[in-house]
C-alpha cells in the first residue's frame, strides 16, 4: 500500500467521495487524528489524497474541525499542493446559488480557533496573498465550463450560526464577496507548512442581508451543494492535472530564513 501523495483535496459539505479505487489510510499527528481516514488514489498520473473536512458523517462543526491535524497529516503523506472546495454565501446580488468563485483574498472574522503551529519562537509567515497563484490559475482553467468568478474576498466567520442581516451588510461594505465558516485557519495553517493552498467556493445562497427578507437555512445550503457536486468534482479532478509538477510560487519558499521550533514532516 502506497500512502504517498503530492496533491491534497480537503472536501467540504456534501463532497465526501471524490476519488475512485482509492486506498484508505488512518494517520496520527502531534495534534490528534485528522477529521477522517485519508483516501489516496491516482488522478491523471498524479497521486491525490482526499480528506473530508467535516468527517464523512459531518460530525465536526466548523469551529471544531481539527484543522492542524488535517494539514499536518496531508503534509506527512508528501502533499505540497492543496485544493480546498467549500460552500459559501454570496454577499453580492449577482452571486446567486450555483455560482463558482476562486477568491484571491480573505478576511478572518473567527474567534477562539487555534490558528498556528508555532507556539514558541518567532515564526511570522507572510500571508498578504493567502491563496497560491498557480493553484488559482489551475482552478480557473479547469473551471471554464462553470465560468468561475476570478477573484474576490472570502469573509470567514466563526459559526456555526449564520450571519445577521446587519453583519451581512457590514461584510459587503468592507469588501467581502462571499462568506464562509471553514476557510480560516485552514489557509494560514497551510502557509505555515509551506503548502500551496487554493480554494474554489460554491455559492449556495445569498447571505441574509443581501437581498429582500430572505434568511439562510441549512437545508438550502445542503440542497444547492448537492445539486452542484458533480460539476465541482469535475473541476477538481481537471485542476489536479493542471497543477504544476514543480512549484515555483511564493508558497514553496514561505519558511525560508525562518528558524522553526521543530522539524516538519
Amino acid at each position: 500500500m502506497n500512502a504517498a501523495a503530492e496533491i491534497g483535496v480537503i472536501g467540504g459539505s456534501g463532497l465526501y467521495a471524490l476519488l475512485e479505487d482509492a486506498e484508505e489510510f488512518e494517520l496520527s499527528t502531534p495534534y490528534g487524528p485528522p477529521s477522517d481516514p485519508i483516501t489516496v488514489a491516482e488522478v491523471g498520473g498524479r497521486r491525490v489524497a482526499f480528506l473530508p473536512r467535516h468527517g464523512r458523517d459531518h460530525r465536526y462543526p466548523p469551529h471544531r474541525i481539527p484543522y492542524r491535524a488535517n494539514l499536518w497529516a496531508l503534509r506527512s503523506l508528501g502533499v505540497r499542493q492543496v485544493l480546498a472546495p467549500c460552500a459559501v454565501g454570496g454577499l453580492r446580488p449577482e452571486l446567486g446559488p450555483g455560482t463558482f468563485v476562486v477568491p484571491d483574498q480573505l478576511i478572518d472574522r473567527t474567534s477562539g480557533r487555534v490558528q498556528t503551529f508555532y507556539d514558541e519562537g518567532a515564526v511570522h509567515v507572510s500571508f498578504a496573498d493567502p491563496y497560491c497563484p498557480n493553484g488559482r490559475a489551475a482552478l480557473l482553467e479547469a473551471g471554464r465550463d462553470v465560468d468561475p468568478v476570478d477573484g474576490g474576498t472570502m469573509v470567514v466567520v466563526e459559526g456555526p450560526r449564520f450571519s445577521t442581516r446587519a453583519e451581512s451588510k457590514w461584510f459587503t461594505s468592507i469588501g467581502g464577496t462571499v462568506v464562509n465558516m471553514t476557510g480560516h485557519p485552514e489557509a494560514v495553517l497551510a502557509r505555515e507548512l509551506a503548502l500551496c493552498y487554493t480554494t474554489i467556493a460554491l455559492v449556495t445562497d445569498l447571505d441574509a442581508g443581501v437581498e429582500g427578507d430572505h434568511g439562510v437555512t441549512q437545508e438550502e445550503v445542503f440542497r444547492v451543494f448537492g445539486e452542484n457536486t458533480a460539476r465541482l468534482r469535475g473541476v477538481l479532478l481537471e485542476a489536479v492535472t493542471k497543477l504544476p509538477a514543480v512549484r515555483d510560487c511564493p508558497c514553496a519558499t514561505a519558511l525560508e530564513g525562518i528558524k522553526l521550533p521543530f522539524d516538519l514532516p
